[in-house]
């Protein structure tokens, strides 16, 4: 055990954030540089080493926290580092962007503050890069087998990395013109600053994984020869398809997907564009969708120059604390305050768009709503709450709906597809298809990258056996079937 007293002598402390009129004129990381390391030790202490660690569970990785948490207060951050990477491969991604089910289900947050397990795993990780302890692992011989791996965003890398150390030749393809999926283009430089996945990437690339960008399989490559061409086949493409919003005025100029907003403006981080195609310099920005992506849309308008921004939210606001049907050790919808939040704006919520009205050039000018109850089943709008506000550029991030089909890959794999959109897969990860394999969003649906990146480590195992015809040794935290403790 760390410190047996320090969850009842040491408060909680989180990482210090940058001054807002400071952060909001760089796209850096929001984050005091090191300012996690004079507190970490201590943090890490307040861990109770509890008989049943019940953050495992809260895990889907199966992140093996108290023993971490414990070489962290001891200061062996060589030692943290490993029992970390024993099950993630990228805790410098999920120590920034996981929304941390596990501090929902730690037993100390029974009755305190559970303990800060993403600032003690970000840390570990940040150490490990400063001292050299990441390096590559180069198998030791080859299996002469080869992989294809669909898609670049966190599931498809762990895929690639696990199967690259296993020995297999492994090609991962991304229609991208950078790897990283959603890591990349879809999270702001403010959220995650893109060295963290380009250092990942040629950690990966040493190993002897090989990267293909600006390839879309489906029509650059076809399924068909992607299954000549390699003994296996894994789908990580993700959840795409992007819920939309069909009311009138819906195609004004000014509307856009959240996905269509946020690459454009990580591609002038990296220096493709000197501004934004889609930018909300000087205009008023509504934002439709009350989740993280919507908060990466409010934080890019602000940094933008935005006039106003306004979130808009169709279910209530949630409460302060855990709501009494989502008891521990459950994840609670609880009302959340985003460093994009603490810049500005505004948040509305119970209220549902109804229609959109433009100028005569066909751009979007206002945003018209009504307020909404939520009776038996259905949000009905409240008589006389009708109102417009101004909105000269529109974000919608209402969420996806499955993966992106239209491209033909799922035909030409001839994969069956669940009653949600999603590649249907059995307990093995595997599709109806011999050789076929799914992982993250695409099988799953949108979910957390903690859970792209555990059902990519257990692909990779399926993947493996099914290459190797013997039990693979690659671990695996999770099958398909399995939920986490959250709701």
């Amino acid at each position: 055990m760390a410190d047996p007293k320090g969850f009842l002598t040491t408060p909680k402390q989180l990482a210090e954030r940058r001054p807002v009129a400071e952060r909001v004129r760089d796209w850096n990381e929001v984050y005091v540089e090191r300012s996690l390391l004079p507190i970490i030790s201590k943090q890490a202490g307040r861990c109770m080493d509890c008989g049943i660690p019940f953050c495992h569970n809260g895990c889907p990785l199966g992140n093996l926290i108290p023993e971490w948490n414990d070489l962290a207060f001891r200061d062996d951050w060589k030692g943290a580092s490993e029992r970390l990477h024993a099950t993630n491969n990228f805790p410098e991604f999920t120590g920034r962007l996981c929304p941390a089910p596990c501090e929902s289900a730690c037993v100390l947050g029974i009755n305190q503050d559970a303990v800060t397990i993403k600032n003690v795993e970000v840390t570990i990780i940040d150490k490990a890069w400063d001292n050299g302890s990441v390096t590559p692992q180069v198998p030791d011989r080859l299996s002469g087998k080869t992989v294809a791996v669909v898609g670049s965003g966190p599931s498809g890398l762990a895929v690639a990395q696990q199967l690259t150390r296993a020995g297999h030749t492994v090609v991962v393809y991304e229609r991208a013109d950078r790897i990283g999926g959603l890591l990349r283009y879809g999270i702001p430089e403010f959220k995650m600053e893109k060295r963290h996945v380009n250092r990942r990437v040629e950690q990966m690339r040493a190993e002897g994984t090989r990267f293909r960008t600006g390839v879309e399989v489906g029509v650059d490559i076809t399924g068909r020869q992607l299954r000549e061409r390699f003994d296996a086949v894994v789908i990580a493409a993700g959840a795409t398809t992007a819920r939309d919003l069909n009311v009138p005025g819906r195609e004004l100029a000014g509307i856009h997907q959240a996905m269509e907003y946020l690459p454009l403006a990580n591609k002038v981080q990296e220096g493709d564009y000197v501004d934004s195609p889609i930018s909300a310099a000087g205009k008023h920005v509504v934002v439709i969708g009350g989740g993280d992506t919507g908060a990466d849309c409010v934080g890019t308008a602000h940094r933008q120059g935005a006039a106003s921004v306004t979130q808009l939210e169709i279910m209530p606001q949630p409460s302060d604390d855990r709501p009494a049907g989502q008891p521990w050790p459950t994840m609670p919808m609880v009302f959340k305050v985003t460093s994009a939040h603490e810049e500005g704006g505004e948040r509305i919520y119970s209220v549902n768009t109804t229609h959109f009205t433009g100028d005569e050039e066909g751009n979007v000018q206002q945003l018209h709503l009504v307020e909404v109850v939520f009776r038996e089943g259905r949000f009905e709008p409240v008589p006389g709450t009708e109102r417009a506000i101004p909105a000269q550029l529109v974000t919608l991030a209402m969420g996806f709906t499955g993966t992106d089909v239209k491209n033909g890959l799922v035909e030409q794999l001839g994969v069956d597809l669940d009653a949600r959109g999603n590649v249907a897969r059995d307990s093995r990860f595997a599709t109806n298809v011999d050789g076929v394999f799914v992982a993250g969003d695409a099988g799953r649906g949108q979910s957390l990258i903690v859970w792209a990146i555990a059902e990519g480590r257990s692909a990779a195992k399926a993947v493996d056996s099914f290459l190797s015809g013997r039990a693979s040794t690659l671990p695996a935290p999770i099958r398909p079937t399995d939920r986490p403790l959250t709701v």
